[in-house]
């Protein structure tokens, strides 16, 4: 939502915990592949409010996750078109 990047386990349980401050957030998994460079995408369904209610995003996105010894080194965020991998 803010955009940027973040590393390290505090700075990704930062990051999240001030989104959640933020939104209420709803990600709903669609389709799992891995692709021939060893990303794993996960292809979501997405409905974001604010904490009043409002809705904000009701779209379907790509989380691509790069995997090093069985965990998750780096996670991006792309919107289902302009996919790259």
């Amino acid at each position: 939502m803010e955009g940027g990047f973040v590393r390290g386990h505090e700075g990704v349980r930062s990051y999240w915990m001030r989104q959640w401050r933020m939104i209420d957030p709803i990600v709903r998994p669609l389709v799992f592949t891995e692709e021939d460079t060893g990303l794993v995408v996960v292809t979501v369904h997405q409905v974001v409010r604010n904490r009043a209610g409002a809705l904000l995003a009701d779209q379907t996105v790509r989380h691509i996750y790069t995997l090093r010894d069985g965990l998750v080194f780096r996670m991006e965020i792309a919107p289902e078109s302009g996919f790259r991998c």
